[in-house]
Formats: structure tokens, sequence, C-alpha cells
């Protein structure tokens, strides 16, 4: 009889301990640890095991692995190939998360539509064929070489996979799927954990890539051990607000590219749409004698877009100001406010301060702090700011405005869309650079900024 043991593992971090804890002394979390049993002899078997990709492993410099110039898989989607960093790789790992109902699967279907000739299955452990097909239609694609299959084992998954060959798979979902011979139930820490790492030695050996598919926890993470973050080779973020149209596709681990690449859908009846100016669509056409609104030139990326800040300012009617934000940082906006009663002399003591970024995006770029200021001044002296004026640049301590990351990129995304007038930091922008067609005006303060947007 094989010998088993039982250890306790931290569904969070993946940190192991001899008996039940109430608290990880890793990562902190309170409640995570689960009872695992563990086959010592199937883990002796696999400890012994050989070398990823196939065969026998061996040593060699680096210079003479084989390695070939395209080797990345055009998904025929030019947001997820942005985001994956060029396409998929081939034996690569993906792992695709996001809330439910957020458009995952219909993000993964509509793909594999979209790959023409190339062979493709859709494993799936939470619908039937017929419900895939259903789906498919009201895609409107033409799936000509996607083959679907309903299937909760993962042994009988990696059979159809041998025998139909495909060059792209999704397993839908990670939480769904169970490996024979593991007692556990399905979705548990073990299965999971498992399950990805077969599925990972399968990919590396054929060398075709998976598209895994994962649930999210209430905390908006990824559910599962934390050890499948670190079992895949890039994890992809699908998140926006279930009441707004965009859908924003962001890559947290990436082994093949970069992670600061930004993906933009709009969904729609028929599926999703890619949105390649997502400028155009973020700004309103009917701000104009508006208070509390400026337009930001940010940048996620390598990608520059034009984003409404709106602001609404009121007097505080409990007596405890508050300060709320949508798609900003709300610590940085409480930061933001200091410096301008500081540095600037506006009273906001005893002011409501509310913060939204127009569409349902969040936006990490610093670069945005001038247009939070702005609109949040347009908003108490309800003044109506320029709506042909754009600015870009983050706010310091001291009410400086300091240099931000391609400003030549955002000069243009203004220019390109009829913009007359941009503020920038100055001191930043070359000699070279100055043929623009849009008035490019460079402030050093905030205050200095303040008077070119209020000035009649």
């Amino acid at each position: 009889m094989a010998k088993t043991t039982i250890q306790y593992v931290c569904s969070s971090c993946g940190a192991k301990a001899p008996q039940m804890l109430g608290k990880c002394p890793v990562c902190g979390e309170w409640g995570t640890y689960e009872e695992e049993v563990v086959d010592m002899s199937h883990a002796a078997s696999r400890a012994v095991g050989g070398g990823i990709g196939g065969g026998k492993s061996k040593a060699q410099k680096i210079s003479e692995v084989a390695c070939h110039e395209d080797m990345r898989i055009d998904m025929h989607n030019g947001e997820l190939n942005r985001v994956l960093g060029g396409g998929l790789v081939p034996g690569s790992l993906v792992l695709l998360g996001g809330e439910p109902g957020i458009g995952k699967s219909t993000l993964a279907l509509q793909v594999l539509m979209q790959q023409g000739e190339r062979k493709t299955l859709y494993a799936s452990g939470e619908e039937s064929a017929q419900q895939i097909r259903l789906r498919a239609e009201r895609l409107s694609g033409k799936p000509d070489n996607l083959y679907v299959v309903s299937e909760t084992s993962l042994e009988r998954i990696l059979e159809h996979v041998k025998q139909i060959e495909p060059e792209i798979v999704v397993v839908d979902s990670i939480q769904t799927i169970s490996v024979d011979g593991v007692d556990a139930t399905i979705g548990s820490l073990t299965q999971v954990r498992e399950c990805a790492a077969r599925i990972l030695q399968f990919a590396k050996d054929k060398n075709i890539p998976f598209i895994l598919i994962g649930h999210i926890n209430k905390e908006g993470s990824l559910a599962g051990p934390k050890v499948l973050e670190h079992i895949v080779d890039t994890v992809l973020q699908f998140e926006g607000d279930q009441h707004y149209m965009y859908r924003i596709l962001r890559a947290q681990k990436n082994r093949f590219g970069s992670t600061s690449e930004l993906g933009i859908y709009e969904m729609r009846q028929d599926g999703l749409r890619e949105v390649s100016n997502p400028s155009e669509l973020l700004l309103s056409t009917n701000r104009d004698g508006l208070s509390g609104i400026a337009i930001a030139a940010a940048v996620e990326g390598a990608r520059p877009f034009l984003i409404e800040v709106q602001a609404l300012v009121s007097s505080a009617a409990y007596g405890t100001p508050q300060r709320s934000s949508t798609g900003f940082d709300g610590r940085r906006l409480g930061m933001l406010l200091a410096v301008l009663e500081k540095r600037v002399g506006f009273n906001m003591l005893q002011k409501d301060v509310f913060i939204n970024i127009a569409g349902g995006l969040r936006v990490s770029d610093p670069s945005i702090d001038l247009a939070v200021l702005a609109a949040v001044l347009s908003s108490n002296m309800d003044i109506a700011l320029d709506s042909e004026t754009c600015l870009t640049g983050e706010v310091g301590l001291t009410g400086e405005i300091r240099p931000v990351a391609r400003l030549e990129q955002r000069i243009r995304e203004a220019e390109k869309l009829g913009f007359r007038r941009i503020l920038v930091p100055a001191g930043q922008l070359p000699t070279s650079t100055r043929g623009f067609k849009i008035e490019v005006v460079e402030v050093r303060k905030v205050a200095d900024a303040f008077r070119l947007l209020i000035k009649k």
C-alpha cells in the first residue's frame, strides 16, 4: 500500500506546515491553511523525472540553445498580442482571470474562432458542447478548425489533445478540472495545483500553448493557491465594471514580455470588439461650459491616450469631509489635496471632494496628477476650463510639476485629436521636437498652471 502523509498548505502563498495554523507565518493571512494528503511514493517518482520540454535534461551554453526568430503565434487580436508581448509563445502556459461575467470565456472562444486554418481545442468543465455552440453562433465567427469538448477529467482532456493535435488549447476553467488518483475534491488546493503542474509538463513536452481560465476570490485576486501563479508563464487580468461597456486586459506577470501593456475592449452583443483608439471613446463631446472637467494625457505601457478627469467639490454637510475616488488612488488624492492647500493656498478642509475617471477605467499613471488638481480647482471655483486644452505632469510635494515618460507621444496624441494647447512639465521638451502644430506650454509649478488655465 502506498505510504501517505498529511500536511497543511496555505492557499494564499503555498507555505507548508506539519499542523493546522490559524495565521500563516509567511504571508500573515488568517484561516488560509487547508489539509492536503500527499502520496509519498508518487511524489518520489515525480522527483526523479526528466527535464521540462521532453527528453533527458542536459546543461549547455545559452549561446548554443536553438531559438527561432519568429516563435510567437499571431492571435489575430491586436489587443491580446500587445499584452502578451507580440503573440502567444508555443509551449507557454497563460492564466486568464477575472470576475464572473466579465467576458473571460467570451474572449477565449472569440480568439480561437479567429485562428482560421490553425487547429484549436476548447475544453470546458462548466458548459456542454451545445452551450458552447450557441455562444459561438452569437459571436458570429467562422470556427472552421475549432474543436470543443465538455470534460472535467484532465487525463481525458490530454487524450483529446494527443488525438487532435491542436496548436492552441483553452481550458475553462482550471477550478473545474480534476486529476485521477488525487484524493481531493474538484477545485481544492491540491487539485488545482496538481492540474496546473501536469498541464505545464505536457505543454512543454508537446510545445503546445495552453490558456487556463481561472476564477477570482472576493478580494479580486486569482482564486486557488498562490503557487498557481508561480507555475504559469503569464498571468492576465481581465477587469472592468459590468455597468460599463469597456474591459481592460492587463498582464500581472509575463515571462515573455512587458507587464506594463494594456488592452482595451468594448463589450457588445456580438462579443468583444478591440478598441484601437480609446481616446476618441473615452472623451465626451458635451463638456463645453461644464466645470470640474480636465483632460489628461496618460500612457499605459507604450500606448498614449487621453482621458477625462471629473471632479465635484462641495461643502461638507456632516462635519467630516469626504474623499472619494473612482479609478484613481484615494491616498494619492489626499496627498494632492494637501499640496493644493499648502502650496497653492486653497482651503479644502471643509470640502467634500469626489474624483471620477470617465469610462470606468482605473489609471495608475502619476502624470494625471495635474489634471486631477485642475478638475478640483475648476469645480471648487465653478469655472469651466478650456475644452481644447489638455494637461500632463506629475505633482510633487513641493508643488512642482515633475517630468513624465513618453512626453512626445502624449503631445502627438493630443495633436491628433484636435486639441489646441497642452500643458507639460518645464525643461523636459527637447529642442528637436518643438515642431508641433499644437501649442506646447511648459509650466514649473502648480500655481503657474492654474494661472494659465483660469485667466480669461
